[in-house]
């Protein structure tokens, strides 16, 4: 595709110059003048980050989603950007503070992210905090996601990808789903089952 072709990401100067700019503290005076090339929804046009976080915090969903990172996977960015398209709570990161935030696509802004050194110290806040620990891994006992009545308020913990949960994290949690799958591979990737189960978590809770 020719560069010419390419249709314009954001939107640009705010129409009308500064005369028209709108009387609201959420918009940015530097974006109202240069344009928003951001990946953000429509509403959020021109608002300052600030302003987007505020109002995400008032609407998101009661889940929190956590990932143990122990090999600094790369899926570990997309989890986060999915996190932030279904509205989690927060996202937690057990085991290395270091992660690939480029498959985030900048969403980490957006999105609260918790730090957790090892699974005691998720379980401790999960304990604190009254939230039941849901692993997600296709291994033996566990009950497919879709047939699971998912707690409304909860944390859904995966695995890295190709080795899984470790037994330490399916030990610290109250229950324990996979996806159903019918291929010749033993799982998807990791980021891919992340999206599944929480569409799910949305599906079950979130009215149509």
């Amino acid at each position: 595709m020719d560069e010419t072709d390419r249709t314009p990401i954001g939107v640009g100067p705010w129409p009308g110059g500064r005369a028209a700019w709108p009387d609201d503290p959420r918009y940015d005076p530097e974006l109202l003048e240069g344009g928003d090339a951001r990946n953000v929804v429509d509403r959020y046009r021109y608002w300052r980050l600030e302003a987007i976080v505020d109002d995400l915090d008032a609407r998101r969903h009661p889940f929190h989603v956590a990932i143990e990172n122990w090999q600094h996977d790369l899926n570990i960015g997309s989890i986060v950007r999915s996190a932030n398209a279904f509205g989690a709570e927060a996202v937690h990161i057990v085991g290395h503070r270091r992660w690939n935030r480029r498959g985030a696509m900048v969403t980490d802004r957006y999105q609260h992210v918790l730090q957790h050194p090892n699974i005691d110290d998720l379980v401790a806040w999960a304990r604190e905090h009254e939230l039941p620990i849901i692993a997600v891994d296709n291994t033996a006992g566990a009950v497919p996601v879709d047939a699971f009545a998912l707690a409304e308020r909860c944390i859904l913990l995966f695995g890295q990808e190709g080795p899984g949960l470790t037994d330490a994290a399916v030990a610290a949690a109250s229950a324990h789903v996979e996806i159903r799958q019918f291929g010749s591979t033993r799982s998807i990737n990791a980021a891919a089952a992340a999206a599944i189960v929480m569409h799910e978590w949305v599906r079950q809770h979130v009215p149509a």
